[in-house]
């Protein structure tokens, strides 16, 4: 902008773009979330991997291709730092569960012997019909024992950091709308997981939730 270099656009840039590098990198990690789980591939789904996410979930940069940040090199600098440590946090507590899955339970988190629910559920055969019992570990240690959903967090502070990077305090709240739509997207995405599991589950994730009582940020929500 007029010659000038918006460190605003350019960091907001540059952290979506290292967002989807880790996207790609972590592509079987989305494979297991609750979109694709309980959601599927349907009009929903698809509607708004093709027209909601690319108009909204880039809003802020388009904006600012008209509308510059004006923020110095120094606090744009500091706030996509604070964007990508959610990035990477988010990551870690990922893939944390991964590894803890992967070894059924035979894994150090954090240094300890992880603590975990054994919950048991049953499922029907489709082809014998038969009623089978299966078993999942539930983890409640590392970032997993802060908060069911701490990954949220993560992922909403990177988001509030890109938004942010547009300079509401100039530019007005509207370049907001990401980091609010995503705080409301991700609280229902909780409740239905709970909803989820309490009625696969039963009194394991009762269990579960009386060790870590907390949904998404620790000792407030």
């Amino acid at each position: 902008h007029d010659n000038e270099m918006d460190w605003g656009l350019f960091f907001s840039a540059l952290s979506q773009y290292l967002y989807l590098v880790k996207f790609f990198f972590w592509e079987m990690g989305y494979m297991r979330s609750i979109d694709i789980i309980v959601d599927r591939a349907g009009y929903e789904i698809q509607w708004g991997c093709l027209v909601w996410v690319p108009s909204v979930y880039t809003f802020h940069s388009r904006f600012l291709v008209q509308n510059p940040s004006r923020l110095s090199f120094n606090t744009a600098l500091g706030i996509f730092i604070l964007s990508m440590a959610g990035v990477l946090l988010n990551y870690a507590a990922d893939r944390e569960r991964d590894i803890f899955r992967a070894s059924n339970g035979k894994c150090k988190v954090w240094g300890s012997h992880p603590k975990y629910i054994t919950a048991k559920y049953t499922i029907v055969d489709r082809k014998t019909g038969k009623e089978v019992e299966k078993t999942s570990l539930l983890l409640a240690s590392g970032f997993w024992g802060m908060a069911r959903h701490f990954q949220y967090f993560f992922e909403l502070t990177a988001a509030y950091c890109w938004c942010l990077l547009a300079n509401p305090f100039q530019n007005g709240i509207l370049v907001m709308f990401y980091a609010v739509f995503l705080t409301a997207l991700l609280v229902d995405r909780a409740k239905r997981d709970t909803d989820k599991c309490r009625l696969k589950y039963g009194k394991y994730y009762q269990e579960y939730c009386e060790l870590v009582p907390y949904k998404i940020v620790p000792g407030v929500f």
